[in-house]
């Protein structure tokens, strides 16, 4: 008994001085990716918060060079999104000056500058007036008023202008706050964010009289500049930039007041218009493919559907087999199970419907399938065409040239009397390498002639009948 050693649960020395120097060793790798990120994240010590304000001032100014350049650019942009050449829109949006007033107000309601901010708006009416009425000029007078592409895509935002607005304004302000602005930055945020053929597809539907294209592109525009300034607002914050100061203490409060009023009422509204825009992108995302994994039955196809986020409908037209109702129920319950598609209605109009949904297809859809039916009809016919063409060329090379054997043997029995039978052919010779189709004729002759007379013969014959075939090349046998 006095013998017994009680066990040692403790680990041993070297054990614990191991993980210590493991645990160590994890928290100096974690502190050292922490000032890597740091340092290639901070922006902070190389801003220019002076020269940024001072830059964004006289960016606001709308006046002499800026206006004509602003109204030239708004032609060239106009002409480009009439005749939907990205290229020269693009070109237009690289000279625009409209980005200036949008980058001031934000950055005014940021450091309280309501002179700034006062000049920012009034410019900032001045151009987008100005813009609407040289654009509304142009498509007056223009004799091409067709709806392009480049027009129709300016017509009513989505979510992915949001984000382009957003990002787009960030990386904005961020190359302007920098020592030595980054001009290819911002020279990219003008195209990328699109100011202008918003404001020149205002134009043309003032000129054209539709006003939901007017209003979708006016609003596009919108969004635009308040995600920019938006964005502006943030990174001034954030990264610090002064106040404006005042004698007047009240008045400084007063300012500061106002400032953040109008920073709050602007950011609201951005925020529950940027939550419907993604509500609304997710409900036409889901009912897309709704639509094409879920409507479908044999013999049946979708011609067309159409999606309306604020009344809730998801409408799609079939021809082809019926389709039952108590398939449709079953296309309504899975439509109830997609959370995005929650309380929507399915509306389903069939072509083959007895009971007259026919009458129910709209003239733009009756058309569409005649449309497309006479593209497919036409690609099928120069098809066949060319099918056509392709043997006829083949046929070509085993017919021979266009000449009338009847007469060719006429001609040949009065010219040699000799002459017992003629035969014409196509031979057709290869190499391996290149195929040849050499016109042909077998020559048969009467009994009596020695071999000297047939051999003269025949090289007679040769030369008569390349004359009047007019071939270099044939063989006679």
């Amino acid at each position: 008994m006095d013998n017994y050693q009680k066990p040692n649960n403790n680990p041993p020395l070297n054990s614990q001085k191991e993980s210590e120097n493991l645990g160590s060793n994890a928290k100096g790798i974690w502190e050292s990716i922490k000032i890597l990120v740091k340092e290639l994240l901070e922006i902070r010590h190389d801003t220019d918060r002076e020269s940024t304000i001072e830059a964004v001032k006289k960016d606001i100014s709308f006046k002499g060079h800026n206006a004509w350049i602003l109204i030239f650019s708004i032609f060239v942009a106009s002409v480009g999104l009439n005749i939907s050449s990205t290229a020269v829109v693009i070109g237009a949006m690289l000279i625009s000056p409209l980005m200036g007033p949008i980058v001031g107000v934000g950055m005014s309601i940021a450091i309280n500058d309501v002179l700034t901010l006062r000049k920012s708006f009034i410019n900032l009416g001045l151009m987008v007036g100005l813009s609407v009425l040289t654009a509304y000029i142009y498509f007056l007078i223009s004799p091409v008023k067709e709806e392009t592409p480049e027009l129709l895509a300016r017509t009513y935002p989505t979510i992915l202008d949001v984000l382009v607005a957003i990002f787009g304004g960030l990386a904005l302000i961020i190359a302007k706050t920098k020592k030595g602005t980054i001009a290819s930055v911002i020279l990219g945020v003008a195209i990328a964010t699109a100011l202008m053929p918003p404001l020149c597809t205002v134009g043309y539907g003032l000129a054209v009289g539709n006003w939901s294209y007017a209003g979708g592109a006016l609003y596009l525009f919108s969004i635009n500049a308040v995600f920019i300034a938006l964005s502006t607002f943030v990174v001034t914050k954030v990264l610090g930039f002064p106040l404006v100061k005042y004698v007047n203490s009240k008045k400084r409060r007063r300012i500061a007041q106002i400032a953040s009023t109008i920073a709050v009422i602007v950011m609201i509204p951005s925020v529950i218009l940027f939550v419907f825009l993604l509500q609304e992108q997710l409900f036409e995302t889901k009912a897309k493919d709704f639509v094409s994994n879920i409507v479908t039955y044999s013999g049946t196809e979708t011609i067309k559907s159409t999606y309306d986020y604020n009344d809730k409908s998801i409408e799609i037209y079939l021809i082809g087999n019926l389709v039952p109702k108590a398939t449709i129920a079953t296309w309504e319950k899975q439509l109830n199970g997609v959370d995005a598609l929650k309380e929507s209605r399915l509306i389903v109009h069939q072509g083959s419907d007895p009971s007259g949904s026919l009458d129910e297809l709209s003239t733009q859809v009756r058309s569409g399938i005649l449309e497309d039916l006479y593209v497919k009809n036409q690609e099928l016919i120069e098809n066949k065409d060319a099918k056509i063409a392709l043997l006829e060329n083949e046929i070509s090379k085993y017919q021979g040239e266009d000449f009338s054997f009847k007469d060719v043997s006429r001609e040949a029995k009065i010219n040699y009397d000799g002459l017992k039978e003629l035969g014409y052919s196509n031979l057709v010779t290869t190499n391996f390498e290149k195929t040849d189709t050499i016109p042909t004729f077998n020559l048969t002759w009467k009994k009596g002639l020695s071999a000297n007379e047939i051999s003269a013969e025949k090289e007679r014959f040769g030369k008569w009948i390349k004359v009047r075939l007019k071939l270099d090349t044939l063989k006679v046998n």
